[in-house]
């Protein structure tokens, strides 16, 4: 069972969808109404499964724009920024949610899996 399908199980358990329903493109918090009390315990039977420590604020990207605000009053790349302080995204993702940031939580399942893949030992 690949990476992506265990996390989708997850999200399907945990936000009551049917599994089906929940693409690597899907959307957390607009698409899938991820709340935050979801978020923990996505964030726990990850850890559980994938045997990963998580950091909330990496996996949830919450700090995302703090890290674009200091990059941007640092006078440095926002891109190279980002990568650098969640190393989990590639530069072709982090483009992609610059350009989406003003529609919302740009979360995605396949940020999920990253962060899964990147940990992984």
């Amino acid at each position: 069972m690949s990476t992506f399908e265990k996390v989708r199980e997850i999200l399907a358990e945990i936000l009551d969808f049917d599994k089906e329903e929940i693409s690597l493109e899907s959307y957390l918090i607009r698409e899938l109404t991820a709340e935050s009390i979801d978020l923990l315990e996505v964030a726990l039977e990850l850890s559980l499964k994938f045997g990963i420590e998580v950091q909330d604020d990496d996996l949830f990207l919450r700090n995302l724009r703090s890290i674009l605000m200091d990059a941007t009053q640092r006078g440095l790349n926002p891109i190279t920024a980002i990568v650098e302080k969640l190393p989990h995204l590639n530069k072709e993702r982090v483009e992609e949610m610059l350009d989406d940031l003003k529609k919302g939580p740009v979360l995605k399942v396949q940020d999920l899996v990253s962060y899964v893949e990147y940990s992984c030992p």
